[in-house]
């Protein structure tokens, strides 16, 4: 689909008011993305598992003014407590997706949001943010437009998350979402996720991911900044080649159920993302101290107990910890025994691959 096929026709039906919840949750790239063009175009394709317990509840509720707002006409509260510094986040938003949603200077919104993970806990809560209030706008203008169909309404859906935060278009379906132009991929696209279309071997279903909190502190280079220092970046050229051929290698990882491969591609594209940061200029790093002593600590066990365990990193010190959901227990027993003491606090959450976005 097109952007211009985002743009409603007038709308023939009125919503007085009402409310809408969605929960969505986060997501974790297994071929990142590194880099944006403008609006929030991605620089190379990505792939990410959907999680299933990191999520964002996003209520929704609506009165339409009697008079349309110069502006935009919202309050929001995050987990109980009115929040005027993220409001500015959210305007932006709006000003991005009004063309695409022209009723919302008509209405007042009261949006409260909550997430199910720890406030500060070091997991990016920005894709399960945005597509959750995406969400709720789209469950609006559904109701306004009642013959919508269900392929456009997710389809537009992600369309409008990558408007608020890149990577929140692949939280809203799972368990697999692809997102950015790709030879491989039928229907890919990079203006919205589009789920893993192949039949994905059992190995990798209901695959478990723990998250490693090793520092909870705000990064010190955020990831908008690390986006934009990858325009003029010496390398930039070859990373984006490697990730298309990265994601044209983990199709069929994927489908034949190659676990050593997928092992492989994923540890690698963690570690060629930090070394996209280490190497820009101006140059920064973002793993911690304990980032390190967790990967070599996966390294041996992995080497001395055979197992899958792997790893993932965002754009952050945490580490994401892969594993089959058969290799639970014992891979559960060595986090406890001795990753664990990396984490901040000692906190850690056990998640897995989840199916996206869910009405409440």
């Amino acid at each position: 689909m097109t952007e211009v096929e985002f743009i409603p026709s007038p709308y023939t039906n009125d919503l007085k008011s009402g409310k809408v919840t969605w929960q969505s949750p986060s997501n974790i790239a297994l071929v990142k993305y590194w880099g944006k063009k403008e609006n929030q175009i991605p620089a190379n394709p990505s792939i990410s598992f959907t999680l299933s317990n990191c999520a964002t509840t996003t209520t929704v509720s609506y009165k339409k003014l009697e008079v349309p707002f110069s502006g935009f006409s919202f309050d929001f509260v995050f987990e109980g407590e009115s929040k005027e510094d993220f409001k500015p986040k959210i305007v932006t938003f709006f000003k991005r997706i009004e063309k695409y949603l022209p009723f919302l200077r008509q209405y007042h919104f009261v949006i409260e949001s909550s997430n199910s993970f720890p406030h500060s806990s070091g997991i990016a809560s920005s894709a399960s943010s945005m597509s959750a209030l995406a969400m709720c706008f789209m469950d609006l203008e559904r109701q306004i437009v009642p013959d919508m169909n269900n392929d456009y309404f997710l389809k537009k859906a992600s369309f409008l998350s990558r408007l608020g935060s890149g990577s929140a278009c692949r939280s809203l379906e799972g368990p697999l979402v692809e997102w950015g132009a790709h030879k491989d991929f039928q229907d890919s696209s990079d203006l919205y996720g589009v789920p893993f279309s192949k039949e994905v071997h059992s190995v990798f279903q209901n695959y478990q991911d723990t998250v490693l909190l090793v520092d909870k502190g705000t990064k010190q280079v955020s990831s908008t900044v690390g986006h934009g220092l990858m325009h003029g970046h010496p390398f930039a050229e070859q990373r984006f080649e490697q990730a298309h051929e990265n994601l044209g290698k983990l199709k069929s990882v994927l489908v034949e159920g190659d676990i050593d491969g997928f092992i492989d591609i994923v540890e690698s594209e963690a570690l060629t993302l930090h070394s996209m940061m280490m190497t820009s200029m101006p140059y920064f790093i973002l793993m911690k101290p304990n980032t390190l002593e967790i990967i070599n600590k996966i390294w041996k066990f992995r080497k001395k107990s055979h197992s899958h365990i792997c790893f993932t990193l965002d754009a952050g010190a945490n580490v994401h910890v892969l594993y089959p959901e058969s290799e639970k227990k014992v891979i559960y027993d060595f986090i406890d025994d001795e990753l664990s003491i990396y984490c901040q606090n000692g906190q850690y959450i056990h998640d897995c691959v989840g199916f996206g976005a869910r009405q409440r």
